[in-house]
């Protein structure tokens, strides 16, 4: 290219932004079509190897149809008790559902409360409904007004289901427009450039729109499954990265503008010279998310490949997009803040001097004092309870399906609605409802009844119906069917059931299937952790030819990682008033922070390395620090903002992760990255970088390259 006739040294960077230009309009749509792909039955996301999940598969030969019901709860305006003319009425309007559109099956007629206060109905709905799922009940809930003196509340999960979608609806949309606009907000305060932010926007908005579809073909076609939450971590996980790598590579290419003056071979050497960093920093993290395909809930596997492909769509645009657009660009792209000669070196970066200044004065008190904060804040950690989000604490904002199952405790069995769902041998039925009924925290035991069109018999003697010679029986919990004391009274139930001889029982039904999730949740993290730290360590001996370094990057990543999950737990607790995570989010913290951090520190060991090969490993850490220090900050600052805008989705899930993302990733970026491991490379000195022949140098003066491992 250098000695290529000058219209061709612009033809390639041109052909590449007419071919992103190409992608963009007709991949972008894309970007807000995953919710047609996307699914937000819960059902799909649970252990596949659970007990739990094998009962879910077999209850469905008991039911005349396939349903998700919705649980009608009527109480008396006045406070006091239903009379029966209200109970006749309830049922009566419970009936007349039967056979409108999204109602799969006759409904139960209403049942008064032992107290008297209240009646409640079964409404089967069809499992296949989606979006439609909301309106579906705004309909029911319609119906069931006309009961007069009373009010009435929709419970169970279709309601939930419901809350879901309306959770998610246009998250494409909202969710997109807040994290571009965080991110926009800040490249405009901290580069004072006009083009710059936009031309950084538009790659990352390539590469999310290319990612997307990827993702959409393949879920359209069962390869991947799609869910809200996974839809909306894509987004911002993708507008974070591009923006990071976008960042790095910006920054390279205005220190070697102010040097060579040449755009082109400014373009070539900032590539040449960012694309190690670049290429390490995402294979660590699409590697780490990769990992949750060893994970047991299908919510993780699903993550893991849509994750994977969103980071390889940012490295695409921000190694062929972003170059060519800064080659054509040149200086403009920085106006009015244009490139001058002193950008080029450690000298222009004042701020960092001093940090970098504090580092060398004293690197062990430093290393020691930072590490001793972040072990105080890491022994909280235990207290964060990962047990699982009561349902209550799903939802930021009141739902209309919490308050109506809280109404529903108040007045049935705490479990009602949502009973265990024992499937045993036909012959030894009598034998395990006894043993279930003889469980500490069971209220009822009632079998499925064909005269009862498959759901439960009222009371009093019933046969059970019986199909390929097993039965079903349902278990009316005392406790809320999200509680602790619940998921106590499944352990319990599936110990007597599975003592019964020759009776092969499983118990399943929700709280069973919470159960499962945080005992495979607990079963993943000891398996996937391990794997991602592995991963990592590999990555970066291959990048940075050492063994000690990736040692020492690997364990104060780590450390970070439980300080911020000490935090957390302060926060969560004493602040936003959760008792508990979901099981998944210590893993999916971990995942991302870790991960994450580690690309900050590849960002800054990359170019310490780099300047250690001239200058020795003392200079080469100091003016790493100090030519990395703006451009690393500023990308902390822009992936915890961009994670930060989960948390306009009401849901704990979403909250917490955007958190444990956002906090992790600037004490990273301020503490970890900027003290800790500078202080730790200046103490240990040359022999940081063993096995390499840096190890073994002396720090006089600068050896040939060639002679370094």
């Amino acid at each position: 290219m250098r000695n290529a006739p000058r219209w061709a040294r612009w033809a390639v960077p041109l052909a590449l932004v007419l071919v992103w230009l190409g992608i963009g309009g007709t991949l972008g749509p894309y970007a807000g079509k995953l919710g047609e792909v996307a699914t937000n039955d819960q059902a799909a996301f649970l252990p596949r190897s659970a007990e739990s999940t094998q009962v879910l598969q077999a209850r469905k030969a008991f039911e005349a149809s396939a349903s998700v019901p919705a649980i009608l709860v009527w109480t008396a305006d006045d406070g006091g008790r239903v009379t029966a003319g209200q109970q006749r009425a309830a049922t009566q309007a419970a009936a007349g559902l039967a056979g409108r559109p999204g109602i799969a099956g006759t409904p139960s007629p209403a049942a008064l409360s032992a107290d008297g206060e209240a009646v409640q109905a079964v409404v089967p709905l069809a499992p296949d409904l989606g979006e439609r799922t909301p309106e579906v009940l705004d309909e029911v809930r319609r119906a069931a007004e006309r009961v007069p003196g009373t009010s009435v509340q929709v419970a169970g999960p279709a309601a939930t289901q419901a809350d879901l979608s309306d959770a998610f609806a246009g998250i494409d949309g909202l969710l997109l427009g807040v994290a571009l606009g965080a991110v926009l907000l800040i490249l405009l305060l901290v580069y004072r450039s006009v083009l710059l932010p936009f031309v950084i926007i538009i790659s990352a908005v390539f590469a999310l729109g290319l990612a997307c579809a990827v993702v959409y073909a393949l879920a359209a076609r069962d390869v991947v499954r799609v869910d809200g939450q996974v839809q909306g971590i894509l987004s911002i996980l993708v507008i974070g990265a591009a923006t990071d790598y976008a960042l790095l590579l910006a920054a390279r290419f205005r220190e070697e503008l102010a040097v060579r003056g040449d755009r082109i071979a400014a373009v070539r050497a900032a590539v040449r010279r960012s694309a190690g960093a670049v290429t390490a920093s995402a294979a660590t993290v699409a590697l780490g998310l990769l990992a949750l395909l060893a994970s047991d809930l299908t919510n993780n596997r699903a993550l893991g490949p849509v994750g994977a492909i969103g980071i390889l769509c940012a490295v695409l645009t921000t190694l062929t997009f972003l170059p060519a657009v800064l080659a054509l660009l040149g200086r403009a792209a920085y106006w009015p803040a244009t490139p001058k000669p002193a950008d080029a070196t450690a000298e222009g970066h004042r701020i960092w001097q001093r940090v970098a200044a504090l580092v060398d004065r004293a690197p062990r008190r430093v290393w020691a004092g930072t590490a001793l904060l972040l072990c105080v804040l890491a022994a909280f950690a235990p207290a964060l309870s990962s047990k699982g989000v009561p349902l209550d604490e799903i939802f930021v904002n009141d739902a209309p399906s919490v308050s109506a199952q809280q109404t529903l405790a108040r007045h049935f069995p705490a479990g009602s609605g949502n009973p265990a769902v024992i499937i045993t041998d036909a012959g030894r039925a009598a034998a395990v409802r006894a043993a279930a009924e003889g469980t500490e925290g069971v209220a009822a035991v009632r079998p499925v009844t064909a005269a009862g069109g498959g759901r439960p018999a009222p009371g009093g003697p019933a046969e059970p119906l019986v199909v390929d010679g097993r039965v079903r029986l349902d278990a009316t919990l005392d406790d809320a069917a999200d509680s602790d004391a619940a998921k106590d009274t499944v352990r319990r139930l599936r110990e007597n059931v599975h003592a019964v001889p020759g009776a092969d029982a499983l118990v399943g039904g929700y709280t069973a299937q919470q159960y499962d999730t945080q005992l495979t949740s607990a079963r993943d993290r000891n398996l996937i952790v391990p794997v991602v730290l592995a991963v990592i360590l590999l990555i970066l001996a291959a990048l940075l030819r050492s063994l000690i370094v990736p040692v020492l990057l690997v364990a104060t990543v780590a450390l970070n990682f439980l300080a911020t999950l000490g935090v957390s737990a302060l926060l969560f607790q004493h602040v936003l008033g959760f008792s508990g995570t979901d099981a998944s989010v210590p893993l999916y913290g971990f995942v991302f922070l870790v991960a994450l951090g580690v690309d900050y520190n590849i960002f800054l060991m990359s170019r310490v390395r780099e300047e250690s090969l001239v200058h020795g490993t003392r200079q080469g850490v100091l003016r790493g620090l100090t030519t990395t220090g703006g451009v690393i900050t500023s990308a902390g600052v822009v992936l915890a903002a961009t994670f930060a805008a989960l948390m306009v989705i009401p849901l704990a899930f979403l909250v917490q992760i955007a958190f444990i993302v956002a906090f992790g990733v600037l004490l990273d970026t301020l503490v970890v990255r900027s003290l800790l491991v500078p202080a730790l490379v200046l103490d240990i000195g040359p022999r940081a970088w063993w096995p390499s022949a840096l190890a073994s140098r002396f720090e006089e003066g600068p050896v040939p390259a060639r002679n370094l491992g």
